[in-house]
């Protein structure tokens, strides 16, 4: 079965200093760069997913600093492709589908846990792949949220640990 990482929206407006700073991001971060560096070792496929605001200002915005993902994010993708979205379903009006060819399960990882993760895994565009949220490696505003979503999308699809995933 050949698997892809998608790693939504690691971006700067979600870090200390940014826009919108979340619940233990750099945690999650640092759990994302070790999980990124693991699914590469494994043979699967990593897609970074960016949010690019269609706003003239506030977050996000072309050409901010915050719009730009994490140099660590980057680093340990190597030439991973990166996908463009402007909504929270990184499936709605961008090439991801093309980059998932050949691809049976998707792993989700991400920020935010209860905006574009649940939509992403949720989208109707994933319906022919086997969706896996891998809870430890999204986060959200506060950890009440987090867990909300966590709890809320364990109805509806398959959640894991990165240590699950990549035993």
């Amino acid at each position: 079965m050949a698997r892809a990482l998608l790693v939504i929206d690691i971006q700067n407006d979600y870090f200390a200093g940014g826009a919108l700073p979340l619940w233990q991001a750099e945690e999650t971060e640092a759990r994302l760069v070790a999980a990124i560096g693991k699914a590469r070792a494994a043979g699967d496929r990593v897609i970074l997913v960016q949010h690019v605001s269609t706003a003239p200002a506030g977050p996000f915005v072309a050409g901010s600093a915050g719009v730009a993902i994490r140099p660590a994010i980057l680093a340990a993708a190597g030439g991973a492709p990166i996908v463009t979205k402007h909504v929270a379903d990184a499936f709605q009006d961008t090439d991801l589908a093309t980059h998932l060819n050949g691809i049976d399960e998707l792993l989700i990882a991400g920020m935010m846990t209860q905006n574009c993760v649940v939509f992403t895994a949720l989208s109707r565009a994933a319906d022919r792949l086997r969706v896996k949220v891998v809870g430890d490696l999204c986060t959200a505003p506060t950890g009440v949220v987090h867990q909300v979503a966590l709890n809320a999308l364990a109805s509806k699809l398959d959640l894991a640990t990165a240590g699950e995933v990549w035993a």
